[in-house]
């Protein structure tokens, strides 16, 4: 019997605080929309950021978000459950062809534009092709040792630029602990939605305290909230022209393999979070990727990709839920469309996300390596152990190889160390393991 492309849907029976929510599953209207929003906060960072860098209008990018995640819901029926945001795998090349200073709007911003639409056509493309020809070649390239270190490197590759943004600052650097430590108590001490809720409400609590300490006792930077008076309710971000120039193509077209790396390693901790194999729709998701990064890029948004947040986020609720990221995309429809209620979240201390990222990142560390120990992957063999040396060493130091003028950055190049090493020093052991099989037939 075909399967239907929408996974159906059914209301949540469960008891909340002990069995987790699966992907086809719904919770009432109100925690919807509250959870909703919790994956609007975590994915808020980031997207504002990796615009910023490249000089684009993080409001724009953020309703781009929005709009790309409900796309990224219809194409892949609701089975891959995930948040697309600003890709940071964009920044390197997008200065490259457009000599961005880095300061302001990007006076050149329509060359990198044309770029990004004909790289999401191409990643677009590639999905077609594992929806025609089927993902089993994907699987063997990352068995558990390489995926579980791949998973690893996505949160340890992060964590160094968030604790790096509060470095030298004493009232940030123990802001941030004690928000982490807000949200372990929600995590540790509470039960049931609450439970569900510890980053929204550990967030809320931390910035509570923030307020006091900083604006009315003094003691760190006090949130500016003259932004927000000063920015309208309602309003269209700026779009732009796309221009297509052959160098800028030929640089950021390839980007298209470094957002495959990633929503692999990123797929993989969903899969293993889920309990579900979400690997055959693997082909809808690349393809729903793809068309979303060109319709970004269209009218002048950055490049979208699957966020790690957002899985951060899933990891800690265990709410998995495909229709709670609709709700988080309406969420960032409304927060690109009104200024003030992004001037309102732009208040965050840096602190207070540090923190948050502190528990987000270090949960997705933790999914790698519960793949291993689930798969009991052996330790002792060496080949094993020099792939995850590798692998997550690179990762975490952020090694990058260029090609030429294409940074691959720190997770990409430590994913194809990963699969290239596993093949080298682990293929004696496949060749022992086929060679043990057919032997077996033949005494059967």
């Amino acid at each position: 019997m075909k399967e239907s492309w929408f996974v159906k849907f059914k209301p949540y029976q469960g008891n909340i605080d002990k069995t987790p929510v699966s992907m086809n599953e719904y919770l009432p209207p109100a925690q919807t929309i509250i959870l909703g929003l919790q994956h609007t906060f975590a994915m808020f960072g980031a997207t504002v950021l990796a615009p910023l860098l490249m000089g684009f209008d993080p409001s724009l990018t953020i309703l781009l978000s929005g709009i790309g995640t409900i796309i990224f819901f219809l194409i892949t029926g609701g089975r891959v459950p995930s948040y697309l945001g600003g890709s940071f795998a964009f920044i390197g090349a997008v200065i490259a062809v457009t000599g961005y200073s880095g300061s302001g709007l990007n006076p050149n911003i329509g060359i990198a534009l044309g770029a990004t639409i004909v790289c999401g056509l191409f990643y677009a493309l590639i999905g077609l092709i594992v929806m025609k020809t089927g993902s089993q070649w994907m699987e063997n390239l990352l068995p558990p040792v390489v995926a579980g270190a791949i998973i690893m490197i996505v949160g340890l590759n992060l964590a160094p630029g968030a604790i790096r943004a509060i470095a030298g600052n004493s009232f940030d650097t123990w802001m941030a602990l004690l928000t982490a430590m807000c949200i372990g108590g929600i995590a540790v001490f509470t039960t049931g939605m609450l439970r569900r809720l510890l980053l929204l409400v550990g967030l809320i609590i931390s910035y509570l305290i923030y307020f006091v300490l900083a604006n009315m006792m003094g003691f760190g930077k006090p949130i500016d909230f003259a932004p927000v008076a000063n920015a309208a309710w309602f309003g269209l971000p700026a779009f732009h022209q796309p221009e297509f120039q052959l160098n800028a193509i030929l640089l950021i077209t390839p980007i298209a393999f470094i957002l495959i790396a990633e929503n692999l390693a990123h797929f993989k901790v969903v899969s293993e979070m889920t309990g579900k194999n979400i690997t055959p729709h693997m082909g809808k998701a690349f393809f729903a990727d793809g068309i979303c990064t060109s319709m970004s890029g269209a009218v002048g948004g950055t490049g979208l990709t699957t966020y790690a947040e957002n899985i951060g986020v899933m990891a800690a609720t265990r709410i998995y839920s495909s229709i709670v990221f609709v709700v988080a995309g309406l969420f960032a429809i409304i927060l690109g469309l009104s200024p003030k209620f992004g001037a309102v979240i732009s208040t965050l201390p840096v602190a207070i996300l540090t923190g948050t990222s502190m528990i987000v990142f270090g949960l997705i560390v933790i999914a790698g390596a519960k793949i291993w120990i689930e798969n009991k992957v052996d330790f002792t063999h060496n080949g094993n152990i020099i792939v995850v040396s590798v692998t997550v060493i690179m990762g975490a130091g952020n090694y990058s190889i260029y090609i030429g003028s294409l940074d691959l950055g720190g997770i990409t190049t430590a994913t194809f160390a990963g699969i290239i090493l596993n093949q080298i020093f682990n293929r004696k052991k496949k060749l022992k393991k086929t060679l043990d099989v057919n032997v077996s037939a033949e005494k059967a």
